[in-house]
């Protein structure tokens, strides 16, 4: 899902000399000398209520472009912070919050996350967002006409001949050409690498020694390698719905295989609940009705077509409170041939979308090398047929990294034996980061402890799925550093799956 754009107003009191992070541990790594300190004030855009009426605060710091080259240009990086609610006594410093993507604002999130946060944590931080280098008002990157990403209807996104096979590849390699073009220079320094140095910075800038982080889907992965890089300045950190430690061209292989794993499980949903959506009484007639729509909508050729409903189902798989609103749009459209209620959960294609995407290409092409060729993709596409003839690929992002402009050599780092204890949160069923990267990391991460939420098919656990066992573990963990003796599972709300309210 496509974060909103908010441009806030935000400003800084002094930035002084920024020396250059190397990619070794902070136990070799000296504190940044910065004179930088930000200066927070009233968010020009009004800010996302908070439940305890807290204020929402906005400022801004500026950032080396290259972390190698601290004297060059600069970025600005956008942050807000809403403060502790809790006594002097009770406040812990600041908890830095990211939402994923990569291409997930953090400026507005620092209020919608803590409005679900446990009281304990909400009394205990400050917490604080901020939008990551390229993305909402921190020097945001676009891609112009991204390969035609934006053009309605898109074309068919599941090559079947050998023809539209070489076609979505062209369309790789255009949007590659225009994402260079248009982002120029600033191309290869829009990593996750360089967002875990800025986040260093920022942590100076607050004047705190070390940083506490809660870090949603891609969150997960910038957490990990802000550890790896700087492990003696993490104070607590939670890692939710956790990234694999692995390249984003094989992450992404390996979400498309969960999601058709996850669709063949809401086609049972759908079947189970018959009575109220009338799509057919097994998983087969479920099917059968939605592969009727998807060719239905590609022969109408108008702007909603088969690609557009791929990124509604794509979208709608993640998240199980979206498929009551999916089945009933689907039932719809069998009986009235109207695919307005479908189209209607798409959001809107706005700036803040053409950044969105931008940002997540950009993000994942810097972190290291795409695949090794197009006949690899080519494979990899077959091979998701054979699994289904109907497959959805919206997901593979990575797959454009084989043409992008500046090629890396390495991949992010994660591990180290520094690394102090961390808390990952997973959904057992997660289609959109699968169990089994999870538990890669985890691995990854010495001493770390993994909350599983058994039976959960939803994307995002801790301050989310309202689960007691989840938030309540998370939170003593964050306020008192009470980490679980071992690795835990738990099971109430969030387990299983809705019952419609229709």
């Amino acid at each position: 899902m496509s974060p909103r754009s908010h441009h806030f107003l935000v400003t800084v009191l002094t930035f002084g000399l920024l020396t250059g992070l190397p990619a070794s541990s902070s136990a070799m790594t000296p504190e940044p000398v910065t004179g930088a300190r930000i200066s927070f004030g009233p968010c020009p855009e009004p800010p996302p209520p908070t439940p305890d009426g807290a204020t929402v605060e906005c400022g801004r710091l500026d950032v080396p472009l290259d972390h190698s080259r601290p004297d060059g240009p600069t970025l600005r990086l956008a942050v807000s912070r809403v403060r502790a609610s809790g006594t002097p006594e009770e406040h812990r410093g600041i908890l830095l919050v990211n939402p994923g993507g990569p291409g997930g604002r953090g400026v507005p999130y620092a209020a919608t996350k803590r409005a679900k946060m446990p009281e304990s944590v909400r009394r205990s931080f400050d917490v604080v967002g901020f939008d990551p280098r390229g993305v909402g008002a921190s020097t945001p990157v676009d891609c112009g006409q991204m390969g035609g990403r934006f053009d309605h209807p898109a074309p068919e996104p599941v090559p079947t001949t050998p023809e539209a096979e070489l076609s979505y590849l062209d369309g790789l390699r255009r949007t590659a050409r225009d994402c260079a073009a248009a982002i120029g220079d600033v191309l290869p320094h829009i990593s996750t690498t360089n967002t875990a140095r800025d986040m260093d910075l920022l942590r100076a800038a607050l004047g705190e020694r070390r940083l506490s982080f809660l870090g949603v889907s891609y969150g997960s992965y910038l957490g990990a390698a802000y550890a790896t890089l700087f492990p003696h300045r993490v104070d607590r950190m939670v890692l939710d719905s956790v990234v694999g430690p692995v390249g984003w061209y094989d992450f992404d292989r390996d979400q498309a295989v969960a999601l058709l794993r996850q669709r063949d499980t809401l086609f049972d949903w759908l079947a189970e609940h018959r009575a109220a959506f009338r799509l057919g009484a097994t998983r087969n007639e479920v099917r059968a009705h939605y592969l009727r729509t998807r060719e239905a909508l590609a022969a109408r050729g108008d702007s909603f077509g088969p690609a557009e409903f791929d990124r509604l189902v794509y979208r709608a798989l993640g998240r199980t409170e979206r498929w009551e609103k999916l089945g009933l749009g689907l039932r719809a459209f069998a009986e009235t041939g109207s695919d307005e209620p479908l189209r209607a959960q798409l959001p809107a294609e706005d700036a803040a979308t053409r950044n969105f995407e931008a940002a997540n290409r950009t993000v994942k092409c810097a972190d290291g090398p795409g695949p090794r060729s197009g006949l690899r993709i080519v494979a990899d596409l077959r091979w998701l047929r054979a699994l289904d003839p109907r497959p959805v690929v919206t997901g593979m992002e990575a797959a454009v990294c084989r043409y992008w402009a500046h090629q890396p050599r390495e991949r992010v780092a994660f591990g180290g034996p520094d690394i102090p204890p961390i808390l990952l949160t997973q959904a057992e069923f997660d289609p959109v980061t699968p169990y089994a990267g999870a538990r890669q990391m985890r691995r990854a991460l010495p001493d770390s402890r993994m909350i599983t939420l058994a039976g959960g098919y939803s994307h995002g656990v801790f301050a989310s799925q309202r689960n007691t066992c989840v938030d309540e573990t998370a939170a003593a963990y964050l306020v008192r550093g009470a980490l679980p003796a071992h690795d835990l599972r738990c099971t109430g709300t969030g387990s299983g799956l809705p019952t419609p309210s229709s």
